[in-house]
């Protein structure tokens, strides 16, 4: 059965807008359990422009789902989640201009800095995720240093999507959805897991969920904009049932 990670990021971007203490990203993530939400997922950026240090070791012990803790490749974060041991540590580019990630990991670019930092995260029993463009020789690049989890990069699909006008059958859409596929048939041939994500929201979600093998999706800002309206545990109940209506 298809999972979904929420990723609560924004929820503290609009606690930062007043450096004050409300909304709190931990209430959110008890309001994303409720609502069916299989894990939580935050990013700690190296500017700490929303989340927070204190947040994340927050949710490591207030929280009853798995936790997948979104990290540069850094000596400083590898460091952080070794301490707090989140179940899942996912490896992302990061730019400190970029408003929101924008392309995926160059792991076969960068093997020997991110191998070491792949077998420490592992040796502190945390699982290793690497988010990647749906290309085969950097899902292989991950394979070959150790990464468990390929998280395979939406946003191309999402953009395609929206200039096409929201029409999934349109050649190009289902030209970046073959993309993924095939990259997905590469993740899962390798024995790792296919997890997806990146500006997937209500209207697009239902395709990529629907993708041969693909176990878990992770989407935040489009679920954190619709609680603002209709609440946390209505917005992920929401997700959660087209999800589950296109796996099926």
């Amino acid at each position: 059965m298809i999972e979904l990670g929420v990723n609560i990021d924004h929820v503290a971007t609009l606690r930062q807008a007043r450096r004050g203490y409300d909304p709190d990203p931990i209430w959110a993530a008890v309001e994303a359990h409720i609502g069916g939400a299989d894990g939580i997922t935050v990013h700690l950026r190296e500017d700490r422009r929303h989340i927070q240090d204190a947040d994340v070791r927050r949710l490591r012990t207030h929280t009853q789902i798995k936790l997948n803790f979104e990290m540069a490749a850094t000596e400083e974060m590898v460091a952080f989640a070794c301490e707090v041991r989140p179940e899942m540590a996912m490896l992302v580019p990061e730019g400190r201009q970029e408003i929101t990630t924008e392309g995926g990991l160059d792991v076969l670019g960068s093997q020997s800095l991110i191998a070491p930092m792949v077998q420490r995260l592992r040796s502190a029993g945390i699982c290793v995720s690497a988010f990647l463009d749906a290309d085969a020789r950097q899902i292989r690049a991950a394979h070959e240093i150790g990464v468990e989890v390929c998280e395979l990069h939406t946003g191309p699909y999402a953009q395609v999507f929206h200039e096409q006008g929201r029409d999934a059958g349109r050649a190009p859409v289902q030209t970046e959805l073959i993309k993924l596929a095939e990259a997905g048939q590469v993740v899962q041939s390798l024995g790792m897991r296919f997890n997806a994500g990146h500006a997937l929201n209500y209207f697009n979600v239902q395709p990529v969920a629907a993708l041969a093998g693909v176990q878990e999706l992770h989407i935040g800002h489009a679920i954190v904009s619709r609680a603002i309206l209709v609440g946390m545990r209505e917005a992920v109940r929401e997700m959660k049932r087209l999800m589950r209506e296109a796996s099926r």
